[in-house]
């Protein structure tokens, strides 16, 4: 399974969109600073994530979410109670 999922920092509420193969281990590298853009905001705190089976599937959505704003809008909205909460 490849997963797409939507963490946020406990620092400044940061938003980071990613996808990983195991969501788990992914949370840990983010958290013990092993991802240059996620270092400096850590640490984070998993609010959304979404399961494919394919990771070409995975990495389209990841992408949809970067780089569509209006898709990560409709998202966002959804996740509203989520994203303020964490």
């Amino acid at each position: 399974m490849y997963y797409v999922y939507v963490i946020k920092s406990k620092v400044n509420s940061e938003i980071y969109i990613g996808y990983s193969a195991n969501l788990q281990q992914r949370m840990i590298e983010h958290n013990a600073g092993k991802s240059n853009y996620t270092n400096r905001y850590k640490p984070w705190s998993l609010v959304y994530y979404e399961s494919y089976r394919s990771k070409n599937d995975a990495q389209e959505r990841e992408k949809q979410l970067k780089y569509h704003g209006k898709v990560w809008a409709h998202l966002k909205r959804r996740l509203q109670k989520s994203i303020n909460e964490s």
